[in-house]
């Protein structure tokens, strides 16, 4: 497993959970609760597992918040885009965490995804690849399943508009070529890029790959709404149908 060390938290976090490792958050000094520490010094004065903790609020029995929000992370690898990957239903098999409690979880996680794929006020220019896979890859990066995404540009390549298509299973998504085609014609777009990732890590265009490829290219071209790149993101990286001279080979 890749692991980030600017995202895990210190080595003091780095244990395994035990029945009872910490008293009741309660009986800390108030300068050492999570909560307290957050307002007093500010979130980057907190590990990883605080800052968790704070999402799930309280403890269970004889399980702290911070002990919880220990578990979880060692289940996780110590790895926030493990927990990232983690459904409602995993999630709500530890001891003291309910619905309420992983949906938190995953909203928050939500949240940072978004937060760096936030397109600022002014409209990002796409000049290659590497501008696409920057822009895309922080909502991609930490699902367990494919999606489709769209860049919609104006005719300098500024980007007006960003819209997951589909979402689909493990191995594959429906894209509908009419929904796309919609949109960009609402946008007034004028130019578009399709990206998609391979949760596998795979990054080798299927058949089905190429093939919505060249029906994005032959109604684009019916429109006068150019298709300048199809990209495939990977944890390992990417592949970019211009770059690699696929765009438009026969499937």
């Amino acid at each position: 497993m890749r692991v980030n060390p600017s995202l895990l938290p210190p080595i003091s976090t780095y244990i395994e959970p035990r029945e009872r490792s910490l008293p009741p958050i309660c009986d800390w000094p108030k300068d050492e609760r999570p909560r307290e520490k957050f307002v007093k010094n500010g979130a980057k004065a907190l590990s990883t597992t605080e800052l968790l903790a704070i999402l799930i609020n309280t403890g269970q029995d004889e399980k702290s918040a911070i002990d919880l929000a220990t578990e979880i992370l060692y289940h996780a690898g110590n790895s926030l885009p493990e927990l990232a990957r983690m459904s409602i239903p995993q999630l709500m098999s530890f001891r003291g965490i309910g619905e309420a409690k992983a949906v938190t979880i995953l909203a928050a996680m939500e949240l940072a995804r978004r937060k760096q794929f936030s397109i600022p006020q002014e409209r990002p220019v796409i000049h290659n690849s590497t501008d696409i896979v920057t822009l895309l890859r922080p909502l991609m990066q930490d699902q367990s399943y494919e999606s489709f995404y769209v860049l919609y540009l104006s005719h300098a390549n500024k980007v007006l508009h960003c819209s997951c298509i589909s979402n689909g299973g493990f191995t594959s998504t429906t894209v509908d070529p009419r929904i796309i085609f919609q949109e960009a014609l609402f946008l007034k777009a004028t130019r578009l890029i399709v990206a998609h990732n391979h949760p596998s890590g795979t990054l080798k265009a299927s058949r089905a790959d190429l093939r919505i490829t060249n029906k994005l290219l032959e109604a684009g071209r019916l429109l006068d709404i150019e298709l300048l790149d199809h990209v495939i993101v990977s944890d390992t990286g990417y592949l970019s149908f211009r770059d690699d001279g696929i765009l438009g080979q026969a499937a």
